[in-house]
């Protein structure tokens, strides 16, 4: 009988010893990560004066803090999302929310979409004229309608019905964009394309917003959001809100949120295209990311970047650009915010 008491008790240890290293495990195997983006395009240093980087900078850690904050609490990745997209879409240096370019008739009209990576469920609204937080518009399509984008007036209505923030569209006016627009149109005036204002001037195209997340729960979660391009018609949207375009999460493999010449990103399927690399390849987050970016968008005539996350919390911000404002919280706890192309990842 003794014996047997002592091999229960070995066995019983051993079981706790099972399970505690199992929780450790799982424990480990769920960190956090947060990356978010403000836009890329032709960003220098001789074009932002001291006090309007730190600016930038300032609002970069405010999303970015917020967001892990948020992670770091037990929070649902789409939660972090929304909270960190939403206080850069309230801040008028971003092409998103407050802030967001004119089109060609002098108003705004705004994109968001939020994926999530355990289910691929995803959300988004296109064209919005009177949401004041787009994203959280394209959340309330991911959870409370069988649709995935709802656009212009159909989005407004089912925003106004899930109880959602309007506002008269002049809330997202802003001095800056409406002299960008008029600089365009004046430019516009002497071409029949936009390909030249792409080539001269980051205000046209860039300054989309976009964060993506890996909770403690292990789930993926990507959302983006933008005022689309300055002097844009016929209502033209971009990849923003375009699932696996400009937005794409999948917990096998990573999330992505990008920011550039949105008909590229579309043509190339680019966030999805890095996820699925990945799955497909076996490849890093780090090489599927550097390749699309700068070996199938850019020779394809392309400009932006991306952030992304994977499962086990890497993160990958690569731009073929001059600058992207961006700024990330690693699985290993590494702090990054950054605008230029020289500065340290």
């Amino acid at each position: 009988m003794k014996n047997v008491i002592q091999r229960v008790s070995r066995i019983a240890l051993m079981v706790a010893a099972v399970g505690w290293q199992s929780s450790v495990q799982a424990h480990q195997a769920h960190p956090i990560a947060i990356a978010l983006h403000g836009g890329a395009g032709t960003i220098t240093k001789a074009d932002l004066s001291e006090s309007q980087e730190q600016a930038y900078k300032n609002a970069l850690s405010l999303a970015l803090n917020t967001g892990y904050q948020l992670l770091e609490n037990g929070a649902n990745g789409e939660d972090a999302v929304v909270a960190a997209i939403q206080i850069m879409e309230e801040s008028a240096l971003f092409n998103a929310g407050v802030g967001a370019v004119y089109t060609y008739n002098e108003e705004h009209e705004l994109d968001a979409s939020i994926m999530h990576g355990a289910s691929r469920n995803a959300g988004a609204v296109a064209g919005v004229k009177t949401i004041k937080s787009p994203i959280a518009a394209a959340l309330a399509v991911m959870n409370h309608s069988p649709h995935v984008m709802l656009t212009g007036e159909g989005a407004e209505q089912f925003s106004v019905e899930q109880g959602l923030a309007q506002v008269e569209n002049s809330y997202f006016n802003t001095q800056r964009r409406l002299d960008a627009l008029k600089k365009a149109k004046a430019s516009l005036q002497t071409s029949v394309t936009y390909d030249h204002l792409f080539s001269a001037d980051a205000e046209y195209k860039f300054g989309t917003v976009g964060v993506v997340v890996l909770d403690k729960a292990g789930n993926l979660v990507a959302g983006t959001s933008t005022g689309g391009m300055t002097a844009k018609r016929y209502g033209r949207v971009g990849d923003s809100p375009i699932i696996g375009a400009g937005t794409f999460a999948d917990n096998q493999s990573c999330a992505v949120s990008a920011t550039g010449h949105g008909e590229y990103f579309i043509r190339y399927n680019v966030a999805a295209d890095i996820c699925t690399r990945m799955a497909y390849q076996g490849v890093s987050l780090k090489e599927a990311a550097d390749t699309v970016i700068h070996k199938v968008l850019k020779p394809a005539g392309g400009d932006g970047g991306i952030v992304a996350v994977d499962k086990f919390g890497n993160v990958a911000m690569p731009f073929n650009t001059e600058g992207m404002y961006r700024a990330s919280i690693d699985a290993m706890g590494t702090q990054v915010i950054a605008i230029y192309t020289d500065e340290k990842m």
